[in-house]
Parts: C-alpha cells; sequence; structure tokens
C-alpha cells in the first residue's frame, strides 16, 4: 500500500482533522492496521499549543502521551482510545480536542497520574464515557493490557499494527462498570501534580 492510499484512507477518518490541527505527533504508528478499513495512531496528541512565531511549528504546551486509538473508514467516530495525562484535569482538554470524534458507544480510556492508585472511575463528560484509571505499570501499553487480560507474549508475535488491533478489539468489548464521578467531582478527588522534570539530571 504506497503512501497515498494511506492519506487517502486517512482522511476518511476523525483522524483527518486531528492531522490537519498538527495534533498527531511523534508517531510509532499512523496508518491501516490488520483490519479492513482500519486506521490506527499510536504516539502524542497534542492538546495545548504554545505561541507560534513566523513559520515555525507550535510546540504543544499540553499532551496527551502514550496514545493508542482506531477509527474505522467512514465511521466519523473513535471506536477506541487510550492515553496518558500528568493530571486528571485535563479530561477536559482530551474531550475539547477530540470533540465530535467522541461517542457514547466509545471506549476511552484516560491513565492518569494524580488518581489515588486504589482508585478507578467513569467519568461522563460532554456525552461519552472516559474509563479513568491510576498509572500502576508505568506505561499505557502494559496497563491496558492488564486492564484488558491480553498475553504480552501472545502479542509479541503480532506487529505494530496487529498489536494495536488487539487492544482495540478487547477494549471496543470491555464492560466492567467503575465509580461514576463527575468531571467536577473528579477535580476534588485528584492528588497533587507531580512536576515530571523533577530528579532529572541536568
Amino acid at each position: 500500500m504506497n503512501d497515498m492510499t494511506i492519506d487517502k484512507e486517512l482522511d476518511q477518518t476523525v483522524f483527518a482533522r486531528l492531522q490537519l490541527e498538527g495534533r498527531l505527533l511523534n508517531a510509532v504508528f499512523k496508518g491501516p492496521t490488520s483490519t479492513p478499513r482500519r486506521i490506527g495512531f499510536r504516539g502524542e496528541l497534542a492538546l495545548r499549543f504554545g505561541p507560534q512565531l513566523a513559520d515555525e511549528a507550535r510546540p504543544p504546551e499540553l499532551s496527551c502521551e502514550q496514545v493508542m486509538a482506531v477509527a474505522d473508514v467512514g465511521n466519523p467516530h473513535l471506536i477506541f482510545f487510550a492515553g496518558w495525562l500528568l493530571s486528571f484535569e485535563h479530561l477536559k482538554d482530551v474531550a475539547e480536542v477530540l470533540g465530535d470524534a467522541l461517542s457514547p458507544n466509545g471506549k476511552y480510556f484516560l491513565f492518569c497520574d494524580n488518581i489515588d492508585l486504589s482508585s478507578r472511575y467513569q467519568a461522563h463528560y460532554q456525552g461519552a464515557v472516559f474509563y479513568v484509571l491510576p498509572i500502576v505499570e508505568s506505561t499505557v501499553y502494559n496497563e491496558i493490557l492488564e486492564l484488558l487480560y491480553l498475553d504480552k507474549a501472545e502479542l509479541k508475535k503480532k506487529d505494530t499494527a496487529g498489536k494495536l488491533d488487539a487492544v482495540a478489539d478487547a477494549g471496543s468489548k470491555f464492560d466492567l462498570c467503575f465509580d461514576p464521578i463527575s468531571y467536577a467531582h473528579g477535580l476534588e478527588l485528584m492528588g497533587p501534580v507531580r512536576d515530571p522534570n523533577e530528579n532529572r539530571p541536568v
């Protein structure tokens, strides 16, 4: 499959707007998965940009990192999304950036650095439900495999597209219920925001 075909298929998904806005960054994978007419993305979703100087690219001031997402060609919504946030507060930014790409039927998982390690929530925002979980296993990939009971050894046999398909397919069937919270209540429950630069060598 050539690049023009890949771009044409991407343009028929909700990723087209995000691509146009320059929000799909540091892609580990972006293109057709193993499932026909499905486009996947693994990388970083820019949520807020810094000031733009002349023609310089705007570096994001805020991002949702370690994103795994899939959309089907012709479907106006994301069917699966998972990512990491430094703070639960930024769920609002994710929801506003994704906007119409969200659906009540989609499965959306956010692993937040400042959520109590024993807590799991379902947060309703803009008509969508976000499963909000703490980050324990250090990466979204490890967390989502554990949550969905996927065998890491089995997935090692697949390429990146195959891994993303397996995670998205299992995630789409996820039906456990967590404690429901509003966004406002989540802000009250969240812990302090860690400085990501703390303890880094100078």
